[in-house]
């Protein structure tokens, strides 16, 4: 049911990004700590519709469809607006940009398996990946406008990369399972001549 709690949380923090988005506009401190604000919020809220779908069993097919869609939309347009306003610049755009081609090949994997009726487990590393890159993603948010005597954007910068090797190591993870599923799956081929496809004759 798409009103029930669970999918109002998950709505919410598609609801939230151009929010987000517009605050970058805002050259003010307040917009950057409101920005980090809010993004942090949606990631909790990430944690809390899941749960509260197992514990109410209000789990459905649309939540399960708008879930890992919400947060893929969060995290890819937080990522384009730090490299567009320069909060991450430099060789460190490549965490960002390893971070999103993970996520096109985890869905793309992820919807050819659901066809196969196979489903992909979320590893303990994969759950890592996504604190340490949300928690990163908060501080370059922030970025220079944060307390003087801490490098917040250096906090976030590292932050990113270490999300980053972890986003490569659980993608490769995960595209071996799915290889493994694929050569299972392969269609067999008729023999010439084998019943179904019977050998030309000469007419």
């Amino acid at each position: 049911m798409l009103t029930s709690l669970p999918n109002l949380l998950t709505l919410s923090r598609i609801a939230v990004i151009p929010v987000v988005v517009g605050l970058f506009y805002v050259p003010e401190a307040w917009a950057a700590y409101t920005a980090c604000a809010l993004f942090a919020a949606a990631c909790i809220t990430d944690w809390f519709d899941g749960y509260l779908a197992r514990a109410w069993e209000q789990e459905s097919v649309i939540g399960k469809f708008l879930d890992p869609i919400a947060d893929k939309l969060l995290v890819a347009a937080t990522l384009i607006m730090l490299v567009a306003f320069a909060r991450l610049s430099g060789l460190s755009v490549l965490a960002a940009v390893v971070i999103l081609l993970r996520e096109v090949l985890v869905s793309g994997l992820r919807e050819y398996l659901a066809g196969l009726n196979v489903g992909v487990p979320v590893t303990w590393m994969a759950k890592w990946k996504t604190t340490i890159q949300m928690v990163a993603i908060g501080f370059l948010i922030v970025g220079d406008y944060g307390p003087v005597h801490i490098p917040v954007t250096l906090i976030g910068t590292l932050g990113l990369w270490v999300a980053a090797i972890l986003t490569f190591v659980t993608g490769w993870d995960y595209m071996r399972a799915g290889l493994k599923h694929m050569m299972a799956h392969q269609p067999v081929k008729p023999q010439k001549g084998a019943p179904g496809n019977p050998a030309r004759t000469p007419g």
